[in-house]
């Protein structure tokens, strides 16, 4: 393979991009553009834009992805309930296949043989990231730095930057306490004083929601309406998908809803803690449940169901371009033709609790399921239907006695 020329990079700002800006530079030789993409993260992104040119990068991308983060990767994995492990809901995994998509976009658009990515050897991302690009471009040159430099300590790290005269923030010349990934969707912490599995978070981790146990006495209610599995409106007020998340984030944030301390397996074999905050994520998943309780049927509720660990799986690691998961919101989309309505919720101290759900196609049927007196169901119908369920049962009890099996 020949050596690459142009590469985009994927680049933060902070001390390990600026790092490795200098080194495509001086070690690859290459012409460095940068892409730093706004997904919510909150952090001003213009100071990124002037170190970049500091290091005499010529051309820059900083975009806003916000309302694409949300429409085209957050919510079609929403429509799915996606959870990985049960409990985690994927904030970093489905922020990848956006930022590999833009890279690529912009690689072909400047003329670019090549694109890099920040992420170290022992993650998940570098994996997310490099499906990402070679599933856009098959021929696309991958640079991942932390694969092939010495640069492995944070000492080699600032020592590096020190005499390249690269801006170094103080609070990064110690040891980080942690780090953190930002989207609009969770942010995520691990590392350093989190490693130990066995200790509790340090409140000062948590950068999104206040404490459960110090947010309001008094519960806040909550109506999110819905339009074939998306949410599109807060209390009847019609939103964009990432003005709904910001709100939703803001409401979760302040009722301590969304916090996890996880144990995971990473797709690379090892096991790994984060702390996760995805308050609007955790309301909205509880919503999109609660839609779906009433209009979806049930044999498709049960099979997405079955679906979903898969699905999500498959974001975890990385697939996100994959046929099997394409072929997985296919059938998911097609279930959510008919799932539209409002949920109402009631957020309080950490929990969110659906206390109401309405849809114009809702297959409830309060005349099936009363107490009362009814014209519609004949309650004798039920003892056929539970003899014809109880029948391989029965025939397995009698083979059993008679071959002298013990009750």
């Amino acid at each position: 393979m020949s050596s690459p020329k142009k590469v985009v990079l994927a680049y933060s700002g902070g001390l390990d991009t600026s790092i490795i800006l200098k080194w495509l530079q001086e070690e690859k030789g290459c012409e460095v553009v940068t892409f730093t993409a706004d997904l919510g993260q909150g952090e001003e992104l213009e100071p990124a834009r002037r170190k970049a040119e500091a290091q005499g990068v010529k051309e820059i991308f900083i975009d806003d992805l916000r309302e694409e983060f949300v429409r085209d990767f957050v919510f079609p994995m929403m429509r799915a309930n996606a959870v990985y492990e049960g409990l985690y809901l994927l904030g970093t995994s489905i922020a990848r296949p956006l930022i590999s998509k833009r890279q690529i976009e912009i690689a072909h658009q400047v003329g670019a043989d090549a694109v890099c990515h920040g992420a170290t050897g022992k993650g998940n991302d570098q994996v997310r990231f490099e499906l990402g690009y070679y599933a856009l471009d098959p021929d696309i040159k991958v640079i991942a730095p932390w694969r092939e430099w010495d640069l492995n300590s944070r000492t080699k790290l600032i020592e590096y930057a020190e005499k390249h005269g690269i801006e170094i923030a103080k609070d990064k010349r110690g040891e980080a306490p942690f780090s953190v990934d930002a989207n609009l969707l969770h942010t995520s912490s691990e590392g350093k004083a989190l490693e130990d599995p066995n200790e509790e978070a340090p409140e000062f981790v948590y950068q999104r929601t206040v404490a459960p146990e110090d947010a309001p006495d008094t519960p806040t209610y909550i109506t999110v309406g819905f339009k074939r599995g998306d949410a599109v409106s807060i209390d009847g007020e019609d939103m964009s998908p990432a003005t709904l998340l910001t709100k939703l984030n803001e409401l979760g944030g302040s009722n301590g809803i969304g916090r996890l301390d996880l144990l995971e397996n990473r797709f690379v074999g090892m096991k790994s803690r984060g702390i996760y905050e995805t308050p609007g994520g955790t309301i909205l998943l509880m919503a999109h449940r609660g839609i779906e309780q009433i209009t979806l049927d049930k044999g498709a509720a049960h099979l997405k169901d079955e679906l979903m660990p898969k699905y999500a799986e498959l974001v975890y690691n990385g697939y996100w371009y994959s046929p099997e998961r394409e072929m997985l919101q296919a059938a998911i989309d097609t279930s959510q033709d008919l799932v539209t309505g409002t949920v109402r919720l009631k957020l309080y101290k950490g929990s969110v609790d659906i206390v109401g759900r309405e849809s114009p196609y809702s297959l409830y049927s309060q005349e099936h399921v009363t107490f009362e007196e009814d014209d519609v169901y004949d309650q004798a119908d039920a003892g056929g239907f539970i003899k014809i369920n109880a029948l391989r049962l029965r025939l397995l009890k009698a083979r059993d006695r008679k071959a002298g099996k013990n009750d």
